[in-house]
Parts: structure tokens; C-alpha cells; sequence
């Protein structure tokens, strides 16, 4: 068991602990009435984490404590989070290229 750090603190069962984000993907919809399936039209997000005890370890014993609920609000938390650094950084994206093309324009 290795010491890990969490990407953001959570309680469970009134108990505090860390949630790790494991995996992330968000696949956008294609919104045409052709696609292949449901989740081509749709789209889906598969969210994958591990829950940490304070000091960073596994904590298996807190996770089975998890009911479908709380599986719900944490999976929100880590869409909100992860949607707000994508926005960051296409944010960043467009500020860069302004700038570049600011600097193009001087010299």
C-alpha cells in the first residue's frame, strides 16, 4: 500500500477522507439522428476513483461504505471539476494565441 495524494477532500459517512480521480473521459454526443447508438447520439462520461483515507492510503473498508447516492455526488464533483479545468484551460488556449498574435503583430 503506497501513500497517494487525493484530488479533493470528501466525507463518508461523516467520515473525512480524500477521493483520488483514476479516470476521467467524457465522449460529447454527436447529435445526429444517424448515429450508430444511444450513447454515439448522447454521449457518455465514464468516471473512475479511489477512495483515500486522511493520510493518503487506500481505504477499501471506507469505500464499501459508499451507497449509490454518494457514488452520485462524487461523480458530479468530479464532473464540475474536471469541466472547470477544461474551461481553464481552453481559456488559457485562446488567451496564448492572443497574446502570440499580439507579439506577431509588433514585430
Amino acid at each position: 500500500m503506497s501513500k497517494q495524494r487525493g484530488d479533493f477532500e470528501w466525507y463518508i459517512s461523516g467520515i473525512p477522507c480524500q477521493i483520488q480521480v483514476k479516470e476521467f473521459n467524457n465522449v460529447a454526443g454527436s447529435g445526429r439522428y444517424d448515429a450508430p447508438s444511444d450513447l454515439d447520439y448522447y454521449g457518455y462520461c465514464e468516471i473512475e476513483f479511489e477512495v483515500l483515507d486522511r493520510k493518503g492510503y487506500p481505504a477499501a473498508w471506507l469505500e464499501r461504505k459508499l451507497d449509490e447516492r454518494a457514488c452520485e455526488l462524487i461523480e458530479q464533483e468530479i464532473w464540475k471539476r474536471e469541466m472547470a479545468k477544461s474551461q481553464a484551460d481552453e481559456d488559457d488556449y485562446w488567451d496564448n494565441l492572443r497574446e502570440e498574435r499580439a507579439m506577431a503583430d509588433i514585430y
